[in-house]
């Protein structure tokens, strides 16, 4: 038998963080400037499937150590010497990356690997064929690779993530779960 004659109302949970409320404009923001990012990830992942890539995949690494100084020739040639063994193997790992990468970043997947796996593949790329952007030569030369700035641009993508997921970067650093609670949580 019911002895009380009125009802309590549910108890309010708080919204969860894939919530379906409306995005402000930095969050609107952030999403877009992550998908442009991942379409350029694409594009260079589709050049990397091109046969003709694939087939002078040693040579866009070597091509890189002309007129660089000793250490740096050196470190190309050993990055050579190692693609030497199996060229095809070691471009269609670039392309794959590549596309895993494009993936990731536009679906907003993964956040976290992607951004580290980013890096890495970005200064591998930019060390060697793009040979540290040099040689560097005053008046010469101006720039320092595309490469580079791709893991420049990798680097703070880990902090805007809990933008996305409605946690403040100080909470995801005290250990909450997630997109970025991981990656923060080491800082």
């Amino acid at each position: 038998m019911i002895n009380k004659l009125t009802t309590s109302p549910l108890h309010q949970t708080r919204i969860s963080s894939n919530r379906l409320a409306p995005m402000n404009w930095r969050e609107k923001g952030i999403g877009i400037s992550r998908i442009i990012f991942g379409l350029a990830w694409a594009v260079a992942a589709v050049l990397k499937w091109q046969p003709q890539f694939q087939q002078t995949f040693v040579d866009q690494v070597s091509g890189a150590s002309a007129g660089q100084p000793a250490p740096i020739m050196g470190w190309i040639s050993f990055w050579t010497n190692l693609v030497s063994v199996n060229p095809l193997l070691f471009a269609r790992i670039e392309a794959t990356t590549e596309t895993a990468i494009a993936v990731c970043l536009i679906f907003g997947i993964l956040s976290n690997l992607t951004s580290v796996v980013g890096i890495l593949l970005s200064l591998g790329i930019w060390s060697t064929a793009e040979g540290f952007g040099g040689p560097l030569i005053p008046g010469h030369s101006t720039d320092i690779g595309t490469a580079f700035a791709y893991a420049v641009l990798f680097a703070p993508l880990p902090l805007c993530w809990p933008l996305l997921w409605g946690r403040s970067v100080a909470h995801s650093r005290a250990g909450a779960t997630g997109p970025s609670g991981f990656w923060l949580a080491q800082a």
